[in-house]
């Protein structure tokens, strides 16, 4: 039961880095970029990270 709820968790990690990415994306639209964003956004799409190493173990 462990593993099933490590993988809902890991898959609702993912599910809001997806979210937070598309709400950062919109406020650029609107908005237009600042440092803080542009910061932000490319940290969201890192593809490693100290958490895929806890997930993973």
């Amino acid at each position: 039961m462990t593993s099933s709820r490590n993988h809902q968790g890991a898959h609702g990690i993912g599910q809001t880095e997806e979210q937070l990415n598309r709400q950062a994306q919109a406020a650029e639209a609107i908005q237009g970029k600042n440092e803080t964003d542009q910061s932000i956004i490319a940290e969201a799409n890192r593809s490693d990270s100290e958490l895929d190493e806890i997930i993973e173990s």
